[in-house]
């Protein structure tokens, strides 16, 4: 009888791993079509994303319709509490992907982040409700770059990240005009019908075409080990922050550059649309310009930036745009000022990758991951802490309209001297960031003791890809600010 079980445990053993053996030689074809590869991740984001990117228009107007007395105030309350949502879920849902595959994770974020879109005229309320519930699952980003970074070897992985970040914008350069435009000639329930269909397409594409990329033989080690708190606490990079003087100044420089950004992101093109009474399609028109100019910013103004004067003196021109570019937007009044400020704005786009730069070079191969981690940690909290900011100071100031303007209406109706305060509080904010960046040193070495960290990178690693999940350079456009 003992012998009997030993054989039959042993030909269940060779079975598996002759399965899994097929599996690695592509013997037995993966679930998707195709293998696992980049342009997979890329038309996830791009569809996502474009069927948002067509609600800008209406989500502007419905959301002052819902809301007409605390317009601003209760837009930073919904992008708020979405941003914390996801900044407190996404390292749990990152280690769960490692658990279960990255393919079940893309459809769970896709399809939750897209299920508002639907009820923007069935039920407002319950629309803005579900926005931010959404934001438990609103980090389909997260998961595209580990899927990227499941498939991708070190050297390529850069690339792969800057395609998946130009689609994202590609697809709200476009987007945004063709929504004005379909809702200004056939009204706003086509658009609504439209970005319902594409969101749909998305999740059929996930489910009949994505391979999974997290390989099979990665498993069991992963299934058979409880996902500790460690994993799933999204404060456990930001503990570290202070045990590095360098590294403190540099999160102290992204935390008080990057939390008016954020506000800005969640409220500015509402601004334009209630306050600086630019029509739906000035609106679309002002976000494609700002992508275009903030493509061609990060790409080649940056690479020259950095070859000519250097990595620490890129950060501080970034900041200085930003705060020319915050002080206009705060005193402007007329919408030609706020399109010349918006080409000040891609200027000031440099700043975070300029800083993630300076941090892969100054920091040891075996820190990346722990001080990336925390710049992305400040910047997930940021997200949320931004937005209801933002709205709160709208609120202080009376920044409020009793109707919402048309084109031909003029800018400027706010009862406050003042057009733009939150905007002159960012630019202090950054003002304080450029001060503290003045003291971080061009080359030094980034210490941070991270023994708990790389054992738990440790156990997730794959051997084709041996970045560690931390150190995978963040998106230059989150998810979270659409």
């Amino acid at each position: 009888m003992r012998v009997h079980f030993v054989l039959h445990r042993a030909l269940t053993l060779q079975h598996i791993c002759s399965k899994r053996l097929k599996r690695e030689l592509h013997l037995v074809p993966p679930q998707g079509i195709g293998s696992p590869s980049v342009y997979h991740a890329v038309i996830v984001i791009f569809l996502e994303f474009f069927a948002w990117g067509l609600l800008t228009a209406p989500t502007l107007v419905v959301l002052h319709e819902t809301f007409p007395k605390h317009t601003f105030l209760m837009n930073g309350l919904i992008q708020g509490v979405k941003g914390l949502l996801s900044f407190l879920s996404a390292p749990l849902i990152g280690a769960l992907s490692d658990v279960w595959g990255r393919k079940s994770f893309l459809l769970l974020t896709v399809f939750f982040t897209c299920a508002p879109i639907p009820l923007m005229k069935i039920s407002p309320w319950w629309y803005f409700a579900v926005i931010s519930v959404s934001g438990v699952f609103a980090v389909t980003f997260s998961v595209v770059f580990a899927y990227v970074a499941d498939i991708t070897q070190e050297h390529e992985r850069s690339m792969a990240y800057g395609l998946v970040s130009a689609t994202f914008a590609a697809s709200l350069v476009t987007s945004p005009a063709i929504g004005a435009y379909l809702g200004r000639v056939y009204g706003d329930s086509l658009v609504v019908v439209l970005a319902t269909a594409i969101a749909l397409l998305d999740i059929c594409f996930i489910l009949v075409a994505v391979p999974e990329s997290l390989p099979e033989k990665m498993r069991p080690a992963s299934w058979g080990a409880p996902i500790s708190w460690e994993q799933a606490d999204p404060f456990a990079s930001l503990k570290k922050v202070g045990q590095d003087s360098v590294v403190l100044l540099i999160c102290i420089t992204v935390f008080l550059s990057y939390l008016p950004e954020a506000g800005q992101y969640s409220s500015f093109f509402l601004y334009l649309r209630q306050i600086m009474g630019f029509s739906s399609e000035s609106v679309a028109a002002f976000i494609a310009v700002l992508g275009i100019l903030s493509i061609i910013a990060q790409t080649i103004v940056l690479s020259l930036l950095m070859r000519s004067i250097g990595n620490k003196n890129t950060i501080l021109l970034g900041l200085g745009f930003q705060i020319l570019q915050l002080a206009w937007y705060g005193f402007g009044s007329e919408p030609w000022m706020m399109w010349a400020a918006g080409a000040v704005a891609a200027m000031s786009s440099i700043t975070f990758p300029a800083v993630s730069a300076l941090v892969s070079r100054t920091a040891d191969a075996d820190q990346q991951g722990v001080v990336q981690g925390m710049i992305t940690g400040i910047r997930g909290l940021c997200n949320g802490l931004g937005p209801a900011l933002y709205g709160f100071i709208f609120y202080i100031f009376h920044v409020e309209l009793n109707e919402l303007p048309m084109p031909e209406s003029p800018p400027g109706s706010s009862n406050s001297i003042i057009p733009g305060p939150p905007f002159l509080f960012g630019a202090c904010s950054v003002l304080l960031a450029l001060l503290v960046a003045l003291f971080i040193p061009e080359h030094t070495n980034l210490s941070v003791r991270s023994s708990n960290w790389k054992k738990h990178c440790g156990s997730h690693s794959h051997p084709h890809s041996p970045q560690a999940p931390g150190e995978a350079k963040e998106p230059l456009l989150q998810d979270t600010n659409v």
